[in-house]
């Protein structure tokens, strides 16, 4: 039985880590990457660089090319995914909707001010989530 997993992906170490950490450990399973777009930063233009050229309507993180390079150099199709609101809301909205197993992410992210032991989206998605979710640091 193949499960579901969700990476959520900013273009920093650490979640580029928890993605290769769920490629490893779960080599045969479904793994989606999803970029939150937080709407206050794209409003004010702030957030990740994207790819405008995109017809998916919303625009696509230039990173998600890297994210299928590195899928494919663990031989998985990697699925990615782009979402609006709160990070940590719409990371776990996609989760519920999408019938996720399990979340993986980095300790901390590219954006945002890190706490002592997590990063704050990190820690949001943690105490909230009704899924498993496991923390690569």
């Amino acid at each position: 039985m193949t499960r579901h997993l969700l990476v959520p992906m900013d273009d920093s170490e650490p979640a580029r880590g928890a993605l290769e950490h769920a490629l490893t450990v779960f080599p045969n399973d479904e793994i989606t990457v999803v970029h939150a777009i937080d709407d206050l930063e794209s409003a004010y233009g702030g957030g990740s660089p994207v790819d405008a050229d995109t017809d998916a309507g919303t625009p696509e993180p230039d990173f998600f090319a890297d994210v299928r390079t590195i899928g494919e150099e663990y031989d998985n199709e990697v699925a990615t995914a782009v979402v609006e609101g709160t990070s940590a809301t719409a990371i776990l909205e996609f989760g519920r909707e999408h019938g996720v197993d399990q979340i993986i992410m980095g300790s901390e992210g590219r954006s945002g001010v890190s706490r002592v032991l997590l990063g704050s989206v990190a820690e949001a998605v943690t105490r909230q989530s009704e899924i498993p979710v496991t923390i690569v640091p």
